[in-house]
């Protein structure tokens, strides 16, 4: 990548994007092209192609998505559909048309089928049926993905994929709903303490497992990929490490500093029971993950505590 060339990170104020700024600006890069969604409504066909007209930029980062935990999810099914859909395929229509050298697609490990064997290989991608709280995002990153492949095929841009695994760090959403599971956590955590409360309620079992990934390790991943992939399909980026949801629930209370218990709502969905990502292919690269869970954890609710 050049320094001096231009690019284009979609969806530069979310968790993602901002990450991707920041590590692109350590590493010396200063020209991009940006524009929030006050600015620009990538579901539009028209406006995107005009902004890509007008910046040219020469490298691309597709994170902009909607975004969300199991109840978005599974609230919001039409809109993660259809607004991932049209944004994926307005940016990458409009890559293709200006001549854009090189473009990533952020994906999503909810592409996995529901009950694939653990770790997830790449190729377990659309072997089984998936997760029915998350089918709507899952499919609309499956197309995505199937966007890139099909442009490298008929068109020989060279559109690559990455699938992160459940990402936490600066800039996540902490809203009591919508959020994710870790950053809900944080929030519920601080809450009770913050209020005295002597218990704090999880969702499900807590048996379910989960792998979870620092977003500045994705963006320094990313940096990386852009350089040393260059293939069709997509690649796994993880730590290739995950943990139960209680524990997790257990971490976060020690580091949150509450002392009540931990209860179970037993009516509310567990998810998948592991998603695991296989993450040998971008380690044989010469990629690993840094940060630890705890380490990661306490930076972020440092970073978060007196805004909750």
């Amino acid at each position: 990548m050049n320094k001096q060339e231009k690019i284009y990170v979609a969806g530069h104020r979310g968790m993602v994007g901002s990450a991707l700024i920041r590590k692109l600006q350590q590493e010396g890069f200063h020209n991009f092209a940006l524009a929030d969604s006050r600015q620009l409504d990538l579901r539009n066909q028209q406006e995107t192609q005009e902004f890509f007209r007008k910046e040219k930029p020469v490298y691309v980062f597709l994170a902009a998505a909607k975004v969300g935990g199991i109840l978005a999810n599974n609230t919001y099914r039409a809109e993660f559909l259809y607004d991932n859909l049209m944004i994926e395929a307005n940016i990458i229509e409009a890559a293709r048309l200006n001549g854009v050298k090189k473009l990533m697609l952020l994906g999503s490990s909810t592409i996995y089928p529901k009950l694939a064997p653990q770790p997830m290989k790449e190729e377990y991608m659309l072997t089984g049926l998936l997760e029915p709280t998350h089918e709507p995002y899952a499919i609309a990153k499956i197309a995505g993905i199937k966007l890139c492949d099909t442009y490298r095929a008929q068109y020989g841009c060279n559109f690559i994929s990455a699938i992160p695994t459940n990402l936490y760090g600066p800039n996540d959403n902490f809203h009591p709903q919508n959020s994710h599971v870790l950053p809900g956590l944080i929030r519920k955590f601080h809450e009770a303490r913050t209020k005295n409360e002597p218990f704090v309620t999880i969702w499900g079992t807590g048996a379910q497992y989960r792998e979870f990934l620092h977003v500045d390790d994705l963006a320094d991943a990313c940096y990386f990929l852009m350089q040393h992939f260059d293939e069709p399909g997509f690649i796994n980026v993880g730590v290739g490490e995950d943990i139960t949801i209680i524990e997790l629930a257990q971490l976060v209370k020690r580091i949150v500093g509450f002392s009540g218990e931990i209860r179970h709502d037993l009516s509310k969905p567990n998810g998948a029971p592991r998603k695991l990502l296989d993450v040998s292919k971008l380690n044989s690269l010469g990629w690993t993950a840094k940060i630890g869970l705890e380490e990661g954890i306490r930076s972020v609710y440092l970073g978060v505590k007196n805004t909750l």
